[in-house]
């Protein structure tokens, strides 16, 4: 169901029984949180209390944004979330307004071929620009929205709960808009700056790299692999 069938700010409109819910609606704009933390709560927190309505196991999609970024190794499912961010702390909200017949997956740096995503923007800014500015001082590990769709089926056969699933290897976002360009045959340079540099009204995690520690976690390729899978959909 798209947004215009149902905005899940409001109760869940009639429906005939469901089996299972892939929640992926979510308020991802992380700066603009911020400015509204009413409304992203609305979404991400009273938005999963109205999916779990519809009385069915629920995929809850979240994020590394539940961690602070201090760690220096990477992050498991037995690790403390502490966010940063409004946003960061109403999905981790959501996470508990899932219910106990959820499973919670979290991911990271989303991209894909369809919607606003780091990909598509690098795309669209290099082929207008000589150079970007990409922050650097940040490192994740960046998730093909279609290797994350694979693995959701195998995540519904194992046990509620919490469960990390992110590509494998990592980079800053600079390194990112490298590949993005290396790949995509764009002429662009990348210029390194910090996150002070940037001065976006959110504070980001600087290191959120997600690994898990439970037994048949879903191993997803690398985020290179990932990265040429999506350049692929979008005939680039």
């Amino acid at each position: 169901m798209t947004r215009d069938q149902w905005d899940v700010s409001f109760p869940p409109p009639p429906l005939d029984p469901v089996d299972v819910v892939l929640h992926a609606a979510a308020w991802t704009d992380v700066d603009g949180a911020e400015a509204d933390p009413q409304g992203a709560a609305a979404v991400n927190v009273g938005g999963t209390q109205h999916a779990s309505e519809l009385g069915a196991p629920l995929v809850y999609y979240s994020t590394d944004y539940v961690f602070d970024g201090r760690k220096r190794e990477p992050y498991v499912e037995s690790d403390g979330p502490n966010p940063l961010s409004v946003y960061g702390r109403t999905k981790l909200h959501g996470e508990a307004a899932a219910g106990e017949q959820a499973w919670i997956v979290r991911s990271s740096w989303l991209f894909g071929w369809r919607g606003r995503n780091f990909v598509r923007t690098m795309l669209s800014l290099g082929r207008e620009r000589d150079e970007v500015a990409v922050v650097d001082d940040q490192r994740g590990s960046p998730t093909f929205v279609g290797h994350l769709a694979d693995a959701t089926r195998d995540i519904v056969g194992l046990p509620f709960g919490v469960w990390h699933v992110a590509a494998d290897g990592d980079c800053t976002w600079a390194e990112f808009a490298e590949a993005i360009f290396e790949d995509a045959g764009i002429d662009c340079r990348v210029r390194r700056i910090s996150a002070d540099e940037l001065g976006r009204p959110a504070t980001r995690p600087a290191y959120s790299v997600l690994r898990s520690e439970r037994a048949g976690a879903p191993q997803l390729p690398h985020w290179r692999d990932g990265l040429r899978a999506c350049l692929a959909r979008l005939g680039v």
